[in-house]
This record gives structure tokens, sequence and C-alpha cells, in this order.
């Protein structure tokens, strides 16, 4: 990711922040939609479930300029993810929900380029929670 990538995430998951609720809940009915069988995964309050996604999401965010540090943590929360029975093809379900998500929330201001930025740092998570999930299944 570039520096300005980096910023374009982070200033514009500032702007979801206080539509944090109401983006979790838009996410998981997105979500939902494109795969039922998610639904079983999810075993708590989905309110709950819902801020400690948005919580997750703006620790990481936070964390783009500092990979070092960031990499180790989002490692272990695939690691983690195994254990709730996320599989390889679930993590492009996830980010497509989560691009429309923003869409939603954004607005006029989820530019091409706000898209492109938020594509670029999914995928950036995301291959680093299979990587810790990949770890997990060969430990086990």
């Amino acid at each position: 990711m570039t520096p300005q990538q980096i910023t374009l995430v982070q200033t514009s998951f500032a702007d979801v922040k206080p539509i944090a609720s109401t983006a979790a809940e838009l996410f998981y009915n997105k979500l939902f939609a494109l795969d039922p069988s998610l639904r079983p995964l999810f075993k708590g309050e989905m309110a709950k479930q819902g801020q400690m996604l948005m919580g997750m999401i703006g620790a990481a965010v936070g964390g783009l300029r500092n990979l070092e540090t960031l990499a180790p943590v989002v490692r272990q929360l695939g690691a983690r993810h195994v254990a709730y029975g996320v599989r390889t093809e679930h993590y492009a379900t996830v980010g497509t929900a989560l691009l429309w998500t923003l869409e939603q929330g954004l607005g006029h201001r989820f530019t091409p380029e706000v898209r492109e930025a938020w594509s670029e740092a999914y995928g950036l998570l995301s291959e680093v929670m299979q990587l810790g999930a990949l770890e997990e299944a060969a430990a086990a």
C-alpha cells in the first residue's frame, strides 16, 4: 500500500466511525445475503459482534503505517478464526460485503481511489490472516 492509500483508508474510516453500529448491521446483513451459510458461524449477539468488528477494523486501519507490529496480531486473528469455522473462500465474501458497506456508509465520498485503497488494505490484511489460518491448520 502506498502512503496515500493508507491516508485514504484512515480518513474514510474516521467518517464511518460515527455510524459504526449502522455500518456493522449493514455489513452483516450483506454478508448473510451473499452467503447464508455463514450465519451459523456467529453464535453471539450481533450488536456485540458488530462492536467487535468495528473495533478490529479500527485497530487494523490505525496500524497500517506500522505493519511490523500489526502483522503478528492479524496473523493471530486469522489463526483464531479457524476455530470459528472460517474457510479461505469466506475471505472474498467478507471483502465484498466490506466494500459494499463502505460504499453505503460513505456515499459520494467512496470515490474510485478510496475503493482501491480499501481493496488494497483488505487484500493485505486478509492475506496475513489466511497465513495465520494456514499455520494454525498445519499445527493442528
